[in-house]
């Protein structure tokens, strides 16, 4: 395939809807790196002879890592197109799994996840690949966030049951080495998909008029995008810090029961296996959370969007302490993936309300990494409480909390938005 810079007219059209999917596959693939340490989590444990809290480390590294090479890999796409960082990104989470499945010590497997799989390998699956579905999308741009963003879940979804599996026939060093490779075969044919350049500008009506009344929008701006210089009355900096603080404040809640569920389960007496069928359960039931919130997010923006999710998001966290019965985590566990599915969708969605879509990869990745910090900040705080406390009762109160800080930022910022003008673009022609 030609890789050419498409044109406006291929917004919206059928290789936008092929592009769509191939990204979404990428996704599920890669995102892979971001679940393999909450299933070898109890292994490490024992093969290491370290504490919960530590062997939580692996995955705050990852998370860190994932956050950082986001930023790096979206300016990486905003320059070069998605597929240069994509396929960097497919070469060292094979690396990545391959390193950490030989690591003779705690700390080799933590660099071998945080620098390898985190840094330089999962995050190219991620931040870059939204990052560029915005820019083939404008007046479906909420529903093609919501489906490209499943792949992380899918992959959750997916992963959890194969590699807990794998793990318990093979070993988890095997495990790791074949998915390595496994992720090297398939990701590099399926990045060709990607070499055509997006537009130079698809703004497109944003679903942020929904968050106006339509009497305050302001005139279409053509041929060429471009932001306002105070979105919602504030600096854009200011505006970012705000989704950056939100971003992690609601991710330090949502890691609790996605990186512990597990060995949670292990602690309860049921067993690490029916602990990763809640993960996968809740992981599956994010999916549909999120194309549901993609719909939504169509008709009411994105800041209401994220408003409801993280409601919902800290009801089904306080479930969590009354849930101690194995029907009832099963129940809690697809309620929980239920509610926050269309949670991280939402900043992705609000950034391109209202920034610049030029700066889309480099915006977008710097708001993703402050989510991933966030959910590194809670997996490795939640185990230290446990270390502490020998229980997660306050480790679900501690998420509990950093959930009502999220909730705290989204009034403020949708109580601006009356007050202040929503920019739409219209792509060039």
């Amino acid at each position: 395939m030609n890789a050419r810079a498409a044109t406006a007219r291929e917004v919206e059209s059928p290789y936008a809807w092929t592009r769509l999917f191939v990204s979404l596959a990428i996704m599920t693939i890669g995102g892979s790196g971001m679940y393999s340490v909450s299933i070898v989590l109890p292994q490490l444990q024992r093969e290491f002879d370290a504490a919960r809290g530590d062997v939580s480390l692996p995955y705050t590294l990852a998370m860190i890592g994932f956050g950082l090479g986001g930023v790096l890999m979206g300016k990486l796409s905003d320059r070069y197109g998605v597929a240069v960082p994509a396929a960097i990104g497919a070469v060292f989470l094979c690396l990545g799994y391959v390193a950490g499945g030989s690591a003779t010590s705690l700390w080799q497997f933590s660099l071998a996840q945080g620098l390898l799989i985190g840094l330089l390998g999962t995050s190219a699956s991620f931040a870059p690949l939204v990052a560029d579905t915005s820019r083939w999308f404008y007046r479906r741009r909420g529903i093609a966030l919501a489906i490209v963003m499943t792949g992380n879940y899918l992959g959750g979804a997916l992963w959890s049951p194969v590699l807990q599996h794998y793990v318990e026939t093979v070993g988890w060093r095997q495990t790791y080495i074949g998915m390595g490779f496994f992720c090297l075969a398939t990701m590099l044919p399926l990045i060709l998909v990607l070499r055509r350049r997006a537009p130079v500008a698809a703004g497109g009506p944003s679903a942020a008029a929904a968050q106006a009344p339509v009497e305050e929008a302001m005139p279409v701006q053509t041929p060429v995008a471009s932001a306002p210089a105070r979105p919602l009355g504030m600096s854009p900096a200011m505006l970012q810090t705000l989704l950056g603080v939100a971003g992690v404040a609601c991710c330090v809640a949502m890691s609790m029961p996605q990186v512990h569920i597990v060995a949670y389960c292990g602690d309860l007496g049921f067993g690490a296996a029916r602990g990763a069928e809640m993960l996968s359960l809740m992981l599956g039931m994010g999916i549909v959370s999120r194309i549901v919130s993609g719909l939504i997010s169509d008709r009411i923006g994105g800041l209401r969007t994220l408003l409801l999710g993280s409601v919902l998001q800290g009801i089904a966290l306080l479930m969590f302490l009354v849930s101690d019965a194995l029907v009832s985590l099963y129940l809690v566990s697809a309620m929980f993936g239920l509610f926050q599915g269309g949670i991280v969708p939402s900043y992705a969605l609000i950034i391109r309300e209202y920034f610049n879509p030029r700066e889309a990869g480099t915006r977008v990745g710097t708001v993703l990494m402050c989510t991933l910090f966030g959910m590194a900040l809670g997996g490795w705080m939640s185990g230290a409480i446990f270390d502490l406390t020998g229980s997660y009762r306050a480790a679900f109160l501690n998420g509990t909390a950093w959930n009502l800080v999220n909730v705290a930022i989204v009034l403020f910022l949708l109580s601006r938005t009356r007050r202040h003008r929503v920019w739409i673009a219209a792509p060039a022609h």
